[in-house]
C-alpha cells in the first residue's frame, strides 16, 4: 500500500513539474490587428490656455479655441 501512495505522490509531483515547463508559444501578430493612431498635434486655447488635439479645436482668425464660448469671447 505504501508503494502505491509513493507512486501517486511521485506522479503528482512529476505532472506539476511538467505543467510548469510548458509555455504557450508566442502569439503570432494578426493581420487584422488595428495599429495605434499616429500622434496628433496639440494646440493651445487662445482664451484659457488649455491644450487639446488640433482636430477638436475650433479655429478662428488663425487662433485655436477649446469651446464655442471661448471662441465668441476671444
Amino acid at each position: 500500500m505504501k508503494y502505491l501512495v509513493l507512486a501517486a505522490v511521485i506522479a503528482v509531483v512529476w505532472a506539476l513539474w511538467r505543467s510548469g515547463q510548458r509555455r504557450p508559444p508566442p502569439a503570432a501578430p494578426r493581420a487584422g490587428k488595428r495599429q495605434p493612431d499616429a500622434p496628433e498635434a496639440m494646440v493651445r486655447c487662445a482664451r484659457c490656455g488649455v491644450h487639446l488635439p488640433q482636430s477638436q479645436a475650433l479655429l478662428e482668425d488663425g487662433r485655436s479655441y477649446c469651446c464655442d464660448a471661448h471662441r465668441r469671447d476671444g
